[in-house]
């Protein structure tokens, strides 16, 4: 293993190949030999653009500044205790199931839509045509399509709209019907969705359920998008502009190349809200490709038929914060997070659990040319076949105030540093990790660099069947 990376280039040849005959993605050729498999394609997937904002767009700081913490650090170890972080979830939840806890609905003065798909139209190419309009939907009412306007059931949206629902109000495209998605947002477009599951939508293309282009904006507020198809990417939502997704659930939607759940390369933001149990073959959650921000939120139960089962962040930047990403599996590599080429991640109080992957990386994967930051955070309880249980480390990655326990690979249970990563750990534990054949706690390839610090409180101890195997300084083996 030493000096080498544990991944082919034909990977991602296939994975990120455009052309709709290639979408069975990497279901054939080795795994093992060659650097950066997920890289290259990535950028030129489906015509997704990429975007490379800075963290620190969104307040986080650089890696390499995260040493200047230190003197404000508590001697406790992860200061965000994982109860905090399991009440996180259960709030999470509720709001992600469209319950507004303690608030009362404020009475909406829009314009009243009847239980009609044919009057939701006309009434959405009005509003179009007059600049602008707020709609009131039915509540306890489907409206179902049957047949597509422009290249969705609902005309494009080029004004700003807000689409207003009620309880059980759902927009469906029809079972047995000609495949469209539900809605596309143009240039100009700025669509809100409050209280409005989405729903059935299909594509050939992108954007199962919602696509998004450059100059649009999309805003979902206690709604939820589900079951919706796309073939390329984005199986809940494909964006290319800004979206903002609140208080929402994007769940058990499916594509055929990136972003079961959504699919991003302009401006992303998820907070209070649930994205779970999508499936695609890269990035089961959410794919990233510009810059992302998710806070209080749970990308959870997400499944990738080959790479990235949570979160797939390519060529732009990404902040998680107050957040659980968990029980998600890859076929193939990389469970939970990973930081590809050209990417900045910053990660705060945030739980890593219960990931697995197929391969190598359980819960994060850092490939060349990133760096990343992990803070007041539990990485725990993930699995890996090969190597890196819970984290596979190729660049640059920062631990401060976090626990590394009870993750399980065939080498470097806890951590596995490859010969061009640089793991720094500042009061970080490393404990209780399994490795089935070396580095239970850490596995440093030669030439890599494992920086433990123990003078500011990092231990590695009781990982089975050693702590450390390679060269890591004030590791007792």
């Amino acid at each position: 293993m030493a000096g080498s990376s544990p991944f082919t280039g034909k990977d991602v040849e296939i994975a990120m190949n455009h052309q709709r005959q290639e979408r069975e993605l990497c279901r054939s050729g080795s795994r093992r030999a060659g650097a950066r498999w997920w890289a290259v394609g990535l950028a030129g997937v489906a015509g997704l653009a990429l975007t490379a904002t800075a963290v620190g767009a969104f307040g986080g700081p650089a890696a390499g500044a995260v040493g200047g913490a230190l003197a404000a650090a508590d001697d406790q170890p992860g200061k965000s205790d994982r109860r905090t972080a399991e009440g996180h979830r259960t709030e999470r939840k509720a709001e992600a199931d469209g319950e507004v806890q303690g608030k009362k609905r404020e009475k909406s003065k829009g314009i009243p839509v009847p239980c009609d798909a044919d009057k939701l139209i006309a009434a959405i190419t009005l509003a179009n045509a007059r600049g602008g309009a707020t709609l009131d939907l039915a509540s306890k009412c489907t409206y179902l399509l049957t047949a597509p306007v422009d290249d969705a059931g609902l005309p494009d949206i080029t004004t700003p709209i807000t689409l207003n629902g009620g309880k059980h109000t759902v927009i469906e495209r029809a079972a047995a019907v000609e495949q469209f998605r539900i809605l596309t947002v143009d240039v100009g477009g700025d669509l809100t969705l409050n209280h409005l599951t989405i729903t059935g939508g299909q594509t050939d293309s992108d954007g199962g359920g919602i696509l998004v282009n450059t100059g649009g904006a999309l805003t979902t507020k206690h709604s939820t998008i589900t079951r919706n198809i796309a073939a390329d990417n984005g199986g809940g939502i494909a964006s290319e502009g800004t979206t903002l997704v609140k208080h929402s659930t994007v769940s058990r939607n499916t594509s055929g190349i990136l972003g079961g759940g959504i699919s991003s390369s302009g401006v992303l933001e998820v907070t209070d809200s649930g994205v779970r149990a999508n499936v695609t073959a890269a990035g089961g959650g959410v794919a990233t490709l510009g810059s992302a921000l998710v806070q209080r939120s749970a990308i959870s139960d997400n499944s990738a038929q080959d790479v990235v089962g949570g979160i797939i962040v390519n060529g732009g930047s990404a902040v998680v914060e107050d957040s659980s990403v968990s029980g998600n599996t890859a076929t193939g590599s990389v469970g939970g997070i990973l930081a590809n080429v050209g990417t900045q991640v910053y990660l705060s109080s945030v739980t890593l659990a219960d990931n697995v992957s197929g391969e190598l990386a359980g819960a994060l994967a850092t490939e060349t040319g990133s760096s990343v930051s992990v803070v007041d955070s539990f990485i725990e309880d993930n699995r890996a076949s090969t190597i890196g249980g819970g984290i596979y480390n190729a660049d640059e990655l920062t631990l401060l105030n976090t626990k590394i326990v009870g993750n399980q690979a065939d080498l470097g249970g806890g951590i596995y540093n490859a010969a061009t990563g640089t793991a720094t750990l500042y009061n970080t534990k490393v404990i209780k990790n399994l490795a089935v054949t070396d580095g239970g706690g850490i596995f440093n390839e030669a030439g890599g660099t494992v920086l433990l610090n123990p003078a500011t409180g990092t231990v590695v101890i009781k990982n089975r069947p050693n702590n450390c195997s390679g060269i890591v300084p004030s590791c007792a083996g």
